[in-house]
């Protein structure tokens, strides 16, 4: 008996089911509504940038204070409200540094139009850079963004920036072309000088990116892709915060 009753139970609620419930979801298709509110077809949202940090703090840019291309003294202060990327470079560089400067070209063309953008290329021979040989160097290679600054001083400063600041290996190296070895990143830094990246597949910052790959050239003998593309990509998300 108490098996009837139950299946006798059963069936009642498979009924009201059907008449309250499936015309319902019946109505929704017919609307499109159940599409709507389906979270399998919801488009996620694109993350933004993370910060860099060190021991649970955002790490900022170090503070300079240096001359420029036209004898200009430029600090960190000018590129506050910017987002720019950063470099360090010499102008008599045999090897990575014309390529870097090209990619630098490029994402200068690329956001051309945006006066909210900028460039810090550091010269590791300042010495041998003085302002009018960056000024030369800068009309050679296309420099034409007033906030794209090649900037020279003393070294021991300089080469702090670089290792210290912001961890970019560079360091003079008799073995190596031109006597200087130096790593050919560049890092991004957002409108309040905070340092920033996109995150792997992995989840971690990629803290910097690769300059010395171009775009044409896609992937190197090492198996590193370029990040001239993923660059653009990351500053346009930062302009746009």
């Amino acid at each position: 008996m108490n098996k009837k009753y139950t299946y006798v139970w059963v069936s009642l609620i498979i009924l009201i089911f059907g008449i309250i419930v499936v015309p319902r979801i019946v109505e929704r298709m017919k609307k499109g509504t159940i599409i709507q509110n389906d979270r399998m077809n919801r488009i996620p949202q694109k993350k933004g940038l993370s910060y860099i940090t060190l021991n649970g703090v955002k790490r900022k840019a170090p503070n300079f204070q240096l001359l420029n291309q036209d004898s200009l003294v430029i600090s960190n202060k000018d590129y506050l409200g910017k987002v720019y990327v950063v470099e360090f470079f010499f102008t008599s560089c045999p090897s990575i540094c014309p390529i870097m400067t090209d990619n630098l070209v490029v994402l200068q063309n690329h956001f051309e139009d945006q006066d909210d953008f900028g460039i810090a290329s550091f010269s590791i021979t300042p010495h041998y850079d003085t302002p009018n040989v960056l000024k030369r160097y800068a009309e050679k290679k296309g420099v034409t963004d007033m906030d794209w600054h090649l900037m020279t001083g003393d070294k021991d400063v300089i080469y702090d920036l670089a290792n210290a600041g912001f961890n970019i290996f560079a360091s003079e190296m008799p073995d190596a072309p031109g006597g200087f070895e130096h790593s050919g990143l560049f890092a991004l830094v957002d409108r309040q000088g905070y340092l920033r990246s996109r995150k792997d597949d992995f989840g971690n910052p990629l803290v910097y990116y690769r300059g010395a790959i171009t775009e044409e050239m896609g992937e190197n003998d090492h198996g590193e892709k370029e990040q001239i593309t993923i660059l653009k990509e990351d500053i346009a998300k930062l302009l746009a915060e």
